[in-house]
């Protein structure tokens, strides 16, 4: 495998850990993927929730995501970066802070973040890594940049309808071909082609959704693609973040158990189906007092149950009172190995394609 080269900084193995939240993906899952040569990712979706040093919970997410990227630099050299989905209430608050920390990159989905270069200046150390569903969104994001901050996108993650978590897609989306990764990877390099010509910088993009062998790497690096991105994955990895019963979730899950959900926050998600989905779907579970108001597209009066929280349970294994998202590919886990051993085996099955 190449290197996956974002700017001044290069991953010596082209594989960025996708942020999972809610607390999916700290430090020490992040600091091991870096460890063994990728990008490591901390989400910073509700990292808030395992803070008790304020009661303001934007305040929260703030302390506690500066403190696991001190963390995450303490256990390893390598790279680190972070998820902060646009999408939050406190996005502006959560970027400032991990510049300020010198994080090597901030990945922004979840919406389009078409303000993050007003968070650095000449001298910041981060780079930004928006993650879109569409060429029209990196257009969209590209020729903003440009014109209002004179900046080109770092690099970009295409993410396609086979990812796990909250979905860039409408659910007919889903299963038409004419969304398939494979169509949206070549959508977005047409678009960034004659930037990259007429700037002279190259601007990687980075594959993510459904990515879960040494095959799917190589099949995607060939077709032009710097590095990929996989979530997934890393879940079933004993230096992942979330507790054992949540890892436990995947091994024994089916083909037929990763389902569609209708997510409180107004897009469609993939998530492994249990009691809770199901009564959810039966309309046994009753809308609650939003605690956090932590996501600006959340309907929180129309919700059944809140998604943090929901997702902070499933984290901590409480599986009766939340769900797991996964990718499509989740069933095939079958065991928990090490990142070192997870990586290992990538590299040695795209050596055999």
């Amino acid at each position: 495998m190449k290197p996956l080269k974002i700017g001044s900084k290069t991953a010596p193995v082209p594989i960025i850990q996708g942020g999972m939240g809610v607390g999916i993906s700290l430090a020490n899952l992040a600091a091991a993927v870096a460890n063994e040569g990728g990008i490591g990712v901390i989400s910073a979706a509700g990292v808030g929730m395992f803070n008790k040093e304020s009661n303001n919970f934007n305040e929260k997410n703030i302390i506690q995501l500066r403190k696991e990227i001190r963390k995450a630099k303490t256990m390893s050299n390598g790279l680190i970066g972070v998820n902060i989905m646009v999408a939050l209430s406190n996005f502006d608050d959560l970027a400032s802070a991990a510049v300020e920390e010198e994080v090597d990159f901030i990945f922004a989905g979840a919406g389009l973040p078409l303000n993050l270069p007003s968070y650095i200046t000449k001298n910041s150390k981060t780079k930004l890594v928006p993650i879109v569903s569409s060429g029209r969104a990196a257009k969209v994001i590209t020729k903003q940049w440009l014109r209002k901050y004179n900046y080109l996108p770092d690099a970009f993650v295409v993410e396609g309808p086979k990812a796990g978590g909250h979905l860039g897609f409408s659910i007919d989306q889903l299963d038409d071909e004419n969304y398939s990764l494979d169509i949206l990877l070549d959508q977005v390099l047409d678009v960034l082609k004659p930037y990259e010509e007429t700037h002279k910088k190259d601007i990687p993009v980075i594959v993510a959704g459904g990515i879960y062998t040494g095959q799917d790497i190589h099949h995607f690096l060939h077709k032009g693609a710097a590095g990929v991105q996989m979530a997934t994955k890393f879940v079933t990895t004993t230096e992942c973040d979330a507790s054992t019963a949540f890892k436990q979730t995947y091994i024994d899950a089916k083909k037929e158990d990763i389902v569609y959900i209708k997510s409180p926050v107004g897009l469609p998600g993939r998530a492994i189906n249990n009691s809770f989905l199901k009564d959810v779907k039966k309309g046994l579970k009753h809308p609650v007092k939003c605690p956090y108001d932590c996501i600006i597209t959340c309907k929180k009066e129309q919700a059944p149950y809140c998604i943090t929280l929901a997702l902070l349970n499933a984290k901590i294994g409480k599986l009766n009172k939340g769900f797991a998202f996964a990718g499509v590919n989740a069933y095939l886990a079958n065991k928990i190995i090490s990142v070192k051993e997870l990586i290992q085996n990538l590299v040695k099955e795209y050596q055999m394609v």
